[in-house]
């Protein structure tokens, strides 16, 4: 058994795939970050966090079924709620336990689930736990989706899974078009706003800049939101239903106090401070131009997450290693996290980037030959 773990682990090593954990180097330009607002480190966060820490303790030491249900986890759920227009919200422990629970707890043998072809992991391991049949149409393509929708026949209910911001490319979901055909098919739609929640829609996410309320909507409190969990925004039958069937919310222990006061310091500065998603964009949208304007492609992002693809995984690293060498943390993103032969330095724009910096970044990125223009 160890040998055939060792082929693998070595077959990885030699398609420059194979991944390792590195101490984050201190004192470094950081690009691969979520921390998209740079509430992180904010005072407003940190007070809130140490505060609930004295109040409540550093755990709230129980499933919220039992003992740990705090009235933090409820005021917050409420704000969340609030914050993306819908009725309620119910916490998790991270995003991919979010989106792994809910599908499995609404769907089941007899439905269908209609998946975006560059859905997150977690997206894809729900949809196959729930055991539903599971139809992938092309990326982005609502034709294509339609014509599948139109021909697939299900004997139970269907759903359209989509990201909304998508984590690799930085580009967004057609969701008007997946919104109605949800409503012409009789789908509920479910959108995972991870990397859209605080940055779009003065904060709300790019449902609410664009009109939108689907049916759930998933999303984290761990990157523009500078702390860590996740949540589901729905109505409150969805939400009394997964407080009964999300196995992933039943059986785990409620998010610690700390974490949830610095989410609520979060969604309190983002409701106060409504431009600072519009002030990243602009950044984001400057450091794209500079890259352009050198003869690189940044295609298809329109957001904070941008793209830099190099090809093969081995390539990728070694444009990484060079970075870093400047100075500069940019990781190399390879596949499985992305299609063959689109291995990529994804760059992550956040509120702490000057211009100074972003000018930096890209004339190191000019400075490395044999990148594709």
């Amino acid at each position: 058994m160890a040998d055939r773990y060792g082929r693998i682990l070595g077959d990885l090593r030699t398609k420059g795939l194979l991944r390792r954990l590195e101490l984050h180097p201190g004192g470094m330009l950081e690009f691969s970050s979520n921390d998209y607002l740079n509430l992180s480190t904010h005072p407003d966060l940190k007070n809130a966090a140490a505060g609930a820490v004295m109040r409540n303790g550093c755990s709230a030491s129980a499933s919220r079924l039992m003992s740990g249900n705090l009235s933090l986890h409820e005021e917050l759920e409420r704000e969340l709620a609030d914050m993306t227009g819908m009725e309620s919200a119910l916490l998790f422990g991270s995003g991919f336990l979010a989106n792994v629970g809910v599908l499995n707890a609404v769907a089941g043998r007899d439905d269908v689930i209609f998946a975006d072809r560059l859905n997150h992991a977690s997206l894809v391991d729900g949809a196959l736990v729930s055991r539903a049949r599971v139809v992938r149409y092309t990326h982005g393509d609502t034709e294509h989706l339609e014509e599948l929708l139109s021909g697939t026949e299900c004997r139970g209910r269907r759903f359209i899974v989509t990201d909304s911001l998508f984590s690799m490319d930085g580009d967004r979901a057609p969701l008007k078009k997946l919104d109605e055909l949800s409503k012409r098919f009789g789908c509920d739609l479910v959108v995972d706003e991870a990397h859209a929640v605080g940055v779009f829609g003065e904060g709300g996410g790019l449902c609410v800049e664009q009109g939108i309320r689907p049916r759930i909507l998933v999303g984290t409190l761990s990157k523009a939101l500078g702390s860590y969990g996740g949540f589901i925004a729905c109505d409150s039958v969805i939400r009394e239903f997964l407080v009964n069937r999300a196995r992933t919310f039943i059986y785990s222990t409620g998010l610690p106090p700390a974490s949830v006061a610095a989410g609520k310091a979060a969604v309190n500065l983002v409701r106060s401070h409504p431009s600072m998603g519009k002030k990243l964009l602009e950044k984001a949208a400057v450091f794209r131009g500079m890259l352009k304007k050198r003869g690189f492609s940044t295609d298809p992002s329109e957001s904070q997450i941008v793209p830099l693809v190099i090809g093969a995984g081995d390539d990728a690293l070694a444009v990484a290693g060079r970075l870093r060498r400047e100075g500069v943390s940019a990781v190399a993103i390879r596949p499985p996290t992305v299609p063959a032969g689109t291995a990529r330095i994804r760059f992550s724009v956040t509120l702490a980037h000057s211009r100074a910096d972003l000018e930096r970044v890209v004339s190191a990125v000019a400075g490395i030959g044999g990148i594709a223009r």
